[in-house]
């Protein structure tokens, strides 16, 4: 049996948890029915993917990162354009 906290916070039991497959940080939804309280595990949560299918996304993600950079094309101008003296100087009469 579980009790209500301060906090209105209740601890879910480790076999009821087990059961219906929730692991900490996943979502739940609570619902009234009746003189009940109903809870269902959130309908948004993704499927844990495996370390190797982890590896395989992020080593996609890098070279595609990877071919972006290649066809950025940058321009060498020697220099940002203005000086720092014109910083102090805006604004002012000459």
């Amino acid at each position: 049996m579980a009790k209500v906290t301060s906090k209105y916070q209740v601890t879910i039991p480790k076999a009821l948890a087990e059961r219906l497959g929730l692991e900490p940080g996943h979502e739940i939804d609570w619902s009234a029915a009746g003189d009940s309280i109903r809870l269902t595990p959130a309908r948004t949560q993704q499927p844990r993917l495996s370390v190797d299918l982890r590896l395989e996304l992020f080593d996609q993600a890098t070279s595609r990162l990877r071919k972006r950079r290649r066809n950025v094309v940058r321009h060498s101008t020697g220099g940002r354009g203005w000086r720092r003296e014109d910083l102090y100087g805006r604004g002012r009469t000459r």
